[in-house]
């Protein structure tokens, strides 16, 4: 799984998620689900908590195989505020976490 996350001038503006973690078979996976679990609560909490506006897509088939096809993008429409940014930093530091603790075979994030 591949996680790009894009930055400018210190702030992250946006992110792209691809495929799947291959850690175990398709609903076993830790790491996917861990993946899966921090980004879809990170755009839950944008949407109620805070009052920036995005745009969210993810590819038709999302979660019914495990398809390299699988595909989420999120993108701040304008700058994104102090509250949202502390949110973006928390999944930043989560998706790192699992990286780490999985490894980059499983779990990639770039940021760009």
């Amino acid at each position: 799984m591949k996680i790009t996350v894009k930055e400018e001038d210190g702030i992250y503006t946006s992110f792209k998620t691809e495929g799947h973690a291959g850690f175990a078979e398709e609903g076993y996976d830790i790491v996917c689900a861990g993946v899966s679990a921090l980004v879809i609560n990170f755009i839950n909490s944008i949407d109620e908590l805070c009052d920036d506006k995005f745009e969210f897509n993810k590819s038709d088939d999302f979660g019914e195989s495990s398809s390299e096809a699988d595909i989420i993008e999120f993108r701040f429409i304008s700058i994104p505020s102090k509250d949202a940014q502390l949110l973006f930093k928390s999944l930043v530091i989560g998706l790192k976490d699992i990286q780490n603790s999985y490894g980059t075979e499983f779990v990639q994030v770039d940021i760009i």
